[in-house]
């Protein structure tokens, strides 16, 4: 209930964000072409060093030295695999549609470095000198910034599934069919707790949510669409254990498979731009964007001011990409059956009653009922649901086993009943396995005993005994 409660004792003021995009746009041309530059460095820089920290944090997790030739610490090993993969043989497979098998790392990587376009490093009214042009620490902003994030999002998964359909390949072929689907699922409720965004700050505006968040960061009001969203950011980009368009262990490499070079490193580079990404959007919407933690803030007045903003927002990346790392290092890969019935049976029902429940708060907040009558309100419906739902769950297991007792036995799972063996599904077990006849224990003879001597003299015995 801490989020429900910080959610109706905000203050009325803090229903709608200001929108004001006046200082957006006025740039010169020349300015606009330094801040898109930056943007792009501060992406390739950041994909660099989270290569280099992953694979570090994981060899420090699994007590191993990591890379440590290339450069001091190792540091230059992501700069020297992307020298490598360059000078290595572009193949094109020969049953490839060259044309789509070619533009698809493309269309994976472009989409992937779009979206920081919107994220605002640093307060739109506290502009910094840039060569003595006052301007803002975000390239642009769009009333709609974030249905252009989910856009952008959205386009990039057509080069994983344009890769493993134009390989020729049937693993390809199955790995981009998984991003599909894995992007259809977890896309539902990613937007759902966006929306729960947009109703609590009263904004799409990336600016405008980091400023309704002066008072409390959305992670503490939204707490279940931090979860869900944290969730789905994972899913999205295809990071273990929801790696499953790429697992090694059944698709050899998923719709990367038949790649090399060039073209095998736009893809890994669209991966990591993309985690980036979503570590950005997420401190946009819920750690509070720019804005220095807690404590700082509190005894430092000019935490937010100037070019310190931007430190804040980076340390923030950092800590979710590793989380990201700490993922990989911990959680083993999870089913494909299991990352559906994450997706459509938990992550979507729970994101659209939240998104309802929030709804329900904010709009008897703007009409005025206090804290007491809310929580009586969303209670009673909470404790309605689950009455409901508990009869609904008895009637539905009583007529099951009525079911059950009429059908009669059910078959034995014969699990080569389609010519190759196929696992069992859900309430179906495998039959008993037949034993051998156990073998007769041999008896066992001991080294140099009168049964390992030969014929000969006693050295043949010794090194019969020795064998």
């Amino acid at each position: 209930m801490t989020g429900l409660a910080a959610l109706t004792t905000a203050p009325e003021g803090v229903v709608l964000a200001a929108e004001d995009l006046s200082m957006f746009g006025t740039d010169p041309w020349w300015l606009v072409v330094i801040k898109a530059v930056f943007c792009f460095a501060f992406l390739m820089v950041t994909v660099l060093f989270s290569i280099v920290w992953e694979r570090k944090v994981v060899a420090w997790m699994q007590l191993r030295v990591g890379p440590n030739r290339n450069g001091p610490w190792g540091m230059l090993q992501s700069l020297a695999d992307g020298i490598k993969l360059m000078l290595k043989e572009d193949v094109i497979v020969k049953r490839a549609d060259k044309v789509v098998y070619i533009l698809a790392p493309i269309v994976a990587a472009i989409p992937a470095f779009m979206a920081i376009a919107v994220i605002p490093f640093g307060p739109a009214d506290n502009q910094v000198s840039i060569f003595g042009h006052r301007t803002t620490m975000q390239l642009t902003d769009l009333p709609i910034a974030m249905l252009y994030i989910l856009a952008v999002a959205s386009v990039g998964i057509y080069g994983l599934v344009l890769a493993g359909w134009s390989s020729g390949s049937t693993y390809p072929l199955l790995g981009g069919l998984r991003s599909c689907a894995q992007m259809i699922s977890y896309e539902i409720a990613m937007g759902a707790a966006f929306a729960s965004v947009f109703l609590y700050s009263g904004s799409m505006s990336t600016s405008a949510i980091v400023e309704a968040q002066a008072d409390r960061w959305f992670v503490i009001l939204l707490p279940v669409s931090f979860i869900i969203y944290i969730i789905t950011m994972v899913g999205e980009t295809n990071r273990a254990p929801f790696d499953m368009p790429e697992s090694e262990g059944d698709l050899v490499g998923g719709f990367n498979t038949e790649y090399s070079s060039i073209k095998f490193a736009m893809f890994m580079l669209a991966e990591y731009v993309n985690m980036v990404t979503v570590s950005a959007v997420s401190v946009t919407l819920f750690l509070g964007g720019w804005r220095a933690p807690y404590p700082v803030s509190t005894f430092w007045e000019g935490a937010n001011q100037g070019w310190w903003p931007m430190l804040w927002f980076v340390i923030k990346v950092q800590l979710l990409l590793f989380f990201f790392i700490w993922l990989r290092g911990t959680l083993p890969r999870v089913r494909y059956d299991q990352l559906m019935k994450l997706g459509w049976k938990v992550l979507i029902p729970v994101s659209v009653v939240w998104l309802m429940l929030v709804a329900t708060v904010r709009a008897l907040r703007n009409e005025g009922y206090d804290f007491s009558r809310i929580v009586l309100y969303v209670g009673a419906a909470v404790i309605a649901i689950l009455l409901i739902s508990f009869v609904v769950d008895m009637f539905r297991d009583r007529k099951r086993r009525t079911e059950v007792e009429e059908a009669g036995p059910e078959p034995a799972f014969d699990p080569m009943a389609g010519g190759f063996p196929v696992p069992p599904l859900p309430g179906q077990s495998l039959p008993p396995v037949p034993r051998r006849t156990p073998r007769r224990e041999r008896e066992l003879v001991v080294s140099g005993g009168p049964d390992t001597q030969s014929d000969g003299n006693a050295s043949d015995g010794k090194e019969a005994g020795g064998v």
